[in-house]
């Protein structure tokens, strides 16, 4: 540890923020007593908040405190960054966002929409459009997190109708998709279903075809259309185009959405479709889905079921993928007064 212990010492002196974080992970993972991890902590917080753009910095020290179980120590951080640039408009606003996106990435929605409205104010103030629309659609994501999904519609509408103004496509349609997910929820498939066709007509990118296409699966599994769902979610892998954050996101809302159907006993719409999902691979994941299948049947009564999901099992190399496999197969234990 001494060379890095140097290091480090010289960048603390000297207040390079940036030495600071490429040093950051080897030298945190290094201090094994958490006293002296807090000390490091704090001194730390106190350089960085001095830097011209300490928010990776703070991003990571937060992190480790949300990890000793001192999340507010984190957020002091945010707003002790925030009063240092009060000064500069431009600049509060943005300390002013990643404060709110603190509170928010920490479970806070309350605090994150109470920052959000000083940042919208002091938007509106400044005159930068672009940044109030941003913040009416944070305003919005937040109070949908707190189940307000109208007041969610109305902030994003405002927001929808500035990007639409400004020419700004990908945000525009970025809000489209949120506005079609809190229909959604408020029940209101037709209205959301429109939205997501109108995204789909012309999407711009993958990343928005791909949530455009996660949302369509969640309004067609509302419609209990399950057919149509699977399809969704198997057009959203495919685009993907093995771009890892975003296949992790698929993948992962796709895993979710099965599980749910086989705790419900839905396992008739599990073996018919899940076909579908092994069609866009061709490694062992196609006999993951095709296994899970096989499960939905054993579930279901069919004991033949079971040396089919065996033989598909064996062939499953992905220690992930067989971990989900084995968690899946184990009985459900139900409990009764």
């Amino acid at each position: 540890m001494g060379d890095i212990k140097a290091e480090w010492e010289k960048a603390l002196n000297e207040r390079d923020c940036g030495r600071l974080l490429e040093l950051f992970d080897d030298y945190i993972e290094e201090i094994e007593d958490e006293e002296t991890l807090r000390g490091e902590l704090k001194r730390l917080g106190d350089v960085l908040v001095e830097c011209d753009d300490p928010y990776d910095l703070a991003y990571e020290v937060a992190h480790v405190y949300s990890h000793l179980g001192e999340t507010e120590k984190g957020i002091e951080i945010y707003k002790r960054i925030a009063k240092r640039k009060k000064d500069d408009p431009d600049e509060y606003a943005v300390a002013l966002y990643y404060l709110a996106d603190a509170y928010e990435h920490f479970g806070m929605p309350e605090k994150a929409i109470e920052v959000y409205e000083q940042l919208l104010k002091l938007e509106e103030e400044i005159g930068n459009e672009r940044e109030t629309a941003l913040t009416l659609a944070h305003l919005a994501v937040s109070h949908d997190e707190l189940g307000e999904v109208e007041k969610a519609v109305a902030l994003m509408e405002r927001a929808r109708d500035i990007f639409e103004r400004l020419g700004d496509e990908v945000n525009l349609l970025t809000s489209l998709i949120d506005l079609a997910h809190f229909h959604y929820e408020l029940g209101h498939y037709d209205e959301a279903e429109a939205l997501i066709r109108e995204v789909l007509r012309n999407p711009r990118n993958d990343e928005i075809e791909v949530n455009a296409r996660l949302v369509e699966a969640e309004i067609h599994a509302g419609r209990k259309n399950y057919r149509a769902a699977f399809t969704a979610l198997r057009d959203a892998l495919l685009k993907t185009n093995e771009k890892e954050e975003l296949f992790s996101l698929v993948f992962d809302t796709l895993v979710d959405f099965l599980e749910d159907l086989l705790d419900e006993g839905a396992y008739g719409d599990v073996y018919e479709n899940v076909g579908l999902l092994a069609e866009a691979f061709e490694d062992d994941t196609a006999d993951f889905f095709r296994a899970i299948g096989e499960l939905a049947r054993w579930r279901e009564g069919d004991e033949e079921a079971k040396k089919r999901f065996e033989e598909l099992y064996s062939k499953v190399k992905n220690e992930e993928l067989r971990l989900i496999l084995d968690e899946w197969k184990r009985p459900k234990l139900t409990f009764g007064l």
